[in-house]
């Protein structure tokens, strides 16, 4: 009965009951009496639903998980070496396979190899020399096959391997030599967007995609970056782009700065060019473009910039080439131009192209039937054209509609719960005289945030944000010129944004403009909450931090405050400064200046903890109190001084002198005011001599009034 409970053997019993009867063993298991036949049924069954049941020699598995072991003893016996077993695994595209090696004891009779399958020669992933228990091993494709084989008839070694799926990724993209790449993501259905520097063009894909095939890869190889120049011969031409040379500076004998670019654009043979007119600004009288349908100057005329409009739906070769001529002698307007060709054969349309959008389609091939469908980047609308077009005519593929264009318009009504809101015309700058109005609603219990990412107009125009409906609402604030990223959350659902440009501005030159993002918020109709001031307090004006709440703070004995002791929510739900700090006060007071005497500090050094100051006294005078006092630290309070400063006394010598000067001084003038005294009171006596016939005025009578 214990036999045939052992989990090991009850494995091997319902596999081989399954393959068929074979050894003594797998009769015995198979022949008990009907009792225990059903207790052996019920926990195979119980071990089946709980842990991942190992697969038995050669085995294909496509499930996104599993476990591989090596075969069992009883199963895979045979008097006739070698034992090979071969497990496939295979999982959907797009995926790897990352296996684990859970166990693995095999001896130098026995090989266990993991090769990687599905794109060419088998790929050699791993094998017995370098595994090892805890080891992870990854494919680069959907399929693995895991090989083992023993030489030896019996006692053969284990492995325990567990797998599952895992996703993959494409190779993160070469760097661009004069340009850069930036990737949304690297698994299926991530963008890699690749961009030159300024002065360089590039030519080849801007945009690649990662696609979901057995292993990963862009849709597109990485394009080059080449310099701007004036014409070229461009061969084997598939995706790039012609761009406004350099006009270089007149001549100090000429006054005008002449231009003559020529460029030859030649595709594979049986293929043909499209040309895209992105952007083209030539002066009428003295600019000129020519494009022609060959490989010389006097091939067929396709566009004459002076006798044709700029077509919308750009120009198709006849052949494999296309000859341009640019000629330009404009001193005073900019010469603007950019032009976008591609290539494809006669069974294909060529890729269409979307400035400041995108566009899905039904073949990356743009094979006929193709159907794409346009839509422009947050804060472009589509113009002209169409949002659907298809490849149609298989005896001349083409495009049954005109790429349509993406624009920024000046104003609109915006109600997502995120957008984005531009300048008129951006990336271009805007012009003068504009007066557009954005009103942005969301849900009504939420807010609006603005991310004002660039903000960058003329000082004469204005922008203006309203917390409302219209531009009666509340002015939360007001812009002129340039300013830093910033953030503004709304008081209500509801935001009105106006811009203004000067339509009189005689100074009138280009501007990038503006760049703002949107998002509906939860409502907060209070600044963010100030984490505690560390050894001190803040006390608020208000209960909750509303719009126009004052915040004070104060610091304990001790320390001293660092930064703006009082800041205000503003209507932005931002504090009008950062909140102040608790600092220690790591100084004593100035202990004062010593009156007819000197100390040997100066109070512009100031007077740390452990400073030592020394008194003395002008010559004559006599220090009362210490000679010198110290700062002391306080683990509580402000830092204290030793002792009271001393103060400068007279000495004995400088009293006694200075009391003989005193007397010096007092008694003649007390002898003068007895005099005086004296006098008076004898003419009062006998009356003064010019009214009466007084007696002569003698000293001893002076001495005698006195």
């Amino acid at each position: 009965m214990s036999t045939v409970m052992s989990p090991g053997i009850l494995t091997t019993a319902v596999t081989s009951s399954a393959l068929g009867p074979q050894a003594g063993q797998s009769q015995a298991v198979t022949s008990p009496p009907a009792e225990e036949e059903t207790t052996t049924t019920l926990i195979t069954t119980t071990t089946i639903t709980t842990v991942h049941t190992p697969v038995q020699c050669n085995a294909s598995l496509s499930g996104m998980e599993g476990i591989v072991e090596s075969p069992d003893p009883l199963s895979s016996s045979s008097p006739f070496p070698p034992l090979e077993c071969t497990y496939s695994i295979t999982v959907y595209p797009g995926y790897g396979v990352e296996i684990q090696v859970q166990k693995e004891n095999l001896s130098k009779e026995e090989s266990l190899t993991i090769l990687g399958l599905g794109e060419g020669e088998p790929e050699l992933l791993a094998n017995e020399t370098i595994m090892k228990e805890g080891q992870v091993i990854r494919s680069s494709t959907n399929q693995v096959q895991i090989h083992y084989r023993s030489l030896r008839q019996t006692g053969h070694g284990v492995f325990s391997l567990h797998y599952q799926a895992f996703l993959l990724s494409c190779p993160f993209p070469l760097q661009l030599e004069g340009g850069g790449v930036t990737v949304t993501d690297l698994h299926p259905g991530g963008q890699a967007h690749f961009h030159c520097d300024p002065g360089f063009q590039i030519r080849g894909h801007e945009v690649a995609t990662c696609l979901n095939t057995t292993r990963p890869r862009w849709s597109s190889p990485e394009p080059q970056c080449v310099a701007v120049s004036c014409g070229g011969w461009i061969r084997n031409a598939t995706v790039g782009r012609i761009l406004s040379p350099i006009i270089p500076p007149a001549g100090n004998h000429s006054g005008s700065s002449n231009l003559s670019c020529h460029w030859l654009l030649e595709a594979k043979e049986g293929h043909r060019l499209h040309l895209h007119f992105e952007r083209v600004a030539l002066d009428e009288d003295d600019d000129k473009l020519i494009v022609r349908s060959g490989n010389s100057s006097v091939a067929p005329l396709l566009f004459d910039s002076d006798l044709d409009d700029v077509p919308e739906r750009g120009i198709v070769s006849e052949g494999s080439s296309l000859y341009l001529e640019l000629t330009a002698d404009s001193a005073s307007i900019p010469l603007l131009l950019a032009l976008r060709y591609e290539a494809f054969d006669g069974e294909h349309c060529y890729e269409p192209y979307l400035p400041h959008g995108n566009f899905s389609t039904t073949d990356i091939s743009f094979a006929l039937g193709t159907v794409v469908t346009f839509s422009c980047s947050p804060g472009f609308v589509i113009e002209q054209g169409s949002g659907v077009i298809e490849c149609v005519e298989p005896s001349d593929p083409h495009w049954n509609e005109s790429e349509p264009l993406c624009r920024a318009l000046c104003g609109g009504e915006l109600t997502g719960s995120t957008g984005t809101v531009l300048s008129p015309d951006w990336p271009q700058s805007y012009s003068k005289g504009q007066d557009c109005v954005w009103q942005i609603h969301v849900s009504e219990d939420k807010r609006v945030e603005l991310d004002v990412q660039i903000l960058n107009i003329r000082h004469n125009d204005v922008l203006t944000i309203f917390d409302g409906h219209d531009l009666m609402s509340h002015v939360i604030s007001q812009y002129l010129g340039s300013r830093e990223r910033f953030r503004i959350v709304s008081g209500g659902s509801e935001v009105t944004i106006q811009f203004q440009s000067d339509p009189d501005d005689s100074t009138f030159i280009l501007s990038q403009g503006f760049l703002i993002h949107y998002r509906e918020v939860e409502p907060n109709d209070t600044c963010p909450a100030l984490p505690p001031v560390e050894f001190g307090w803040s006390s608020s004006s208000h209960p909750s931090l509303v719009r126009g709440s004052v915040l004070t703070f104060q610091c304990q004995p001790g320390y001293d405050i660092v930064g703006s002791d009082i800041i205000t929510c503003q209507w932005d739900l931002s504090w009008s400064n950062s909140p102040p700090t608790c600092v220690k006060i790591q100084q004593c007071p100035d202990p004062g200046d010593v009156v007819n005497g000197a100390r040997s500090v100066h109070p512009e050094l100031g007077f740390a903890v452990g400073t030592v100051v020394r008194f003395t006294c002008n010559q004559g005078y006599q220090l009362e109190g210490p000679t010198q006092i110290s700062c002391h630290g306080r683990d509580t309070g402000t830092p204290k001084w030793s002792d009271r400063s001393p103060k400068c006394s007279y000495g004995p010598s400088h009293r006694m002198l200075s009391e003989n000067i005193a007397l010096a001084i007092i008694l003649p003038i007390i002898l003068v005011i007895l005099l005086i005294g004296g006098i008076y009171m004898y003419y009062t006596k006998y009356g003064f001599p010019v009214l009466t016939a007084s007696p002569p005025l003698q000293i001893s009578d002076i001495f005698l009034f006195i």
